[in-house]
């Protein structure tokens, strides 16, 4: 296995007609350690593929380095990285079986046939290509989706490389299939206890399956933590609404002092409208907040901290504010509610099953103020 390092690395294309260059990765610069689970992910276009591809070999590095296992690797052709990257349309060759398309890389390299026999059948039971039905010998084409990306998984593991690169895997799968494959590969890393590097764009497969997550934005990187402190403490307004889902609210207002307390009061996006919500802080947020008192800032606050009062016992009257129903969403085991505030729109995430749809009805929630969080309106990023 390997330790990977992104050391101040750049892509950038030169501009054609006289327009500017495009910086496609802008100073990346992380480590992913020996054995980690890391997840790069962001928005199309953010820099995540590119970074991914420079790793592999198969884009030029513009400027900085990338190390594997403590070699610089700038100039080493990919086929000498040691690497197995799985890519999103499998990439399998039609003309050959199962079998032959996970063993063509080991028979490049003229690895002996006892060898590559015993690592493709310990990848296919791996993988459950051998059970209930026998795949190995079967072509691409009669192979269902999950399918082909268990043999391109396998493909890689035969290679017994020093890291895997993933290069959103699962985006041609359907919902069901996702979650399954999703659960797979988490398994794999667990079995194969190796470096693994997953480029997504989904927020759900970072969360579920990263040991650390690399979050991106136009070619940066806005945070890199673990999955629950990106999700509990988002560096800035960027990563709070891209990390969670339903996303996090955002309301625009300013903090006032009243009756010894420090208070939020909205106001609309533009800054001259005061809005319904006022919340009282709690002692930790007051005291962050001081030094912003008659600023304007940003307040998010996560669905799942925001409840019907009708099913809050004794809640603390500074955490209600009034709202209106628009939309009432079952899910079953929990509700989602999309109500307007007057001059935002926000999402709450009851975990009572209301079935009783009063659109256009006011409704009072209460709002769990420990779990909001705070960000400044000029450089959006979080007040800690």
């Amino acid at each position: 296995m390997a330790k990977v390092v992104i050391e101040h690395v750049y892509k950038i294309y030169d501009g054609e007609k006289g327009r500017p260059d495009k910086v496609a990765v802008d100073d990346a610069h992380f480590e992913i350690e020996d054995r980690e689970f890391m997840v790069l992910v962001g928005p199309s276009g953010c820099g995540k593929t590119t970074t991914l591809r420079m790793i592999a070999g198969l884009e030029e590095i513009s400027r900085g380095k990338i190390y594997i296992d403590g070699k610089v690797i700038n100039d080493v052709p990919p086929k000498d990285r040691d690497i197995a990257m799985v890519f999103q349309n499998y990439a399998l060759y039609p003309h050959m079986s199962v079998y032959k398309n996970m063993a063509f890389g080991l028979q490049l390299r003229k690895v002996a046939q006892s060898e590559i026999d015993r690592r493709v059948m310990d990848a296919a039971k791996i993988l459950g290509l051998t059970h209930p039905d026998n795949l190995l010998e079967r072509k691409p084409k009669a192979l269902s989706g999950g399918q082909r990306q268990r043999v391109a998984l396998g493909r890689a593991i035969v290679r017994q490389p020093k890291a895997f690169l993933f290069d959103e895997p699962l985006s041609n799968l359907d919902a069901k299939m996702r979650v399954e494959m999703r659960t797979e590969i988490s398994k794999l890393h667990l079995r194969l206890n190796s470096t693994m590097i997953y480029v997504t764009h989904d927020q759900v497969e970072a969360m579920t399956m990263a040991d650390r997550i690399v979050v991106m934005k136009d070619g940066k990187i806005q945070q890199l933590a673990e999955p629950l402190t990106i999700y509990n403490q988002p560096a800035n307004l960027f990563v709070a609404g891209f990390i969670g889902s339903p996303p996090m609210n955002f309301l625009h207002g300013i903090i006032v002092k009243k009756n010894n307390s420090i208070v939020f009061e909205e106001r609309s996006k533009e800054g001259a409208l005061p809005g319904p919500v006022a919340l009282t802080l709690d002692d930790e947020h007051a005291r962050k907040l001081a030094p912003y008192e008659n600023k304007n800032v940003v307040l998010g606050i996560r669905p799942e901290n925001l409840e019907d009062k009708l099913y809050v016992s004794d809640p603390d009257p500074g955490s209600i504010f009034e709202s209106t129903l628009e939309v009432l969403e079952p899910m079953g085991a929990e509700t989602y509610l999309y109500l307007n505030t007057g001059h935002h729109s926000i999402i709450a995430r009851s975990q009572q099953v209301q079935t009783k749809n009063e659109v256009g009805h006011p409704i009072s929630l209460v709002a769990d103020m420990k779990k909001a969080r705070f960000f400044d309106t000029a450089t959006e990023n979080l007040i800690a």
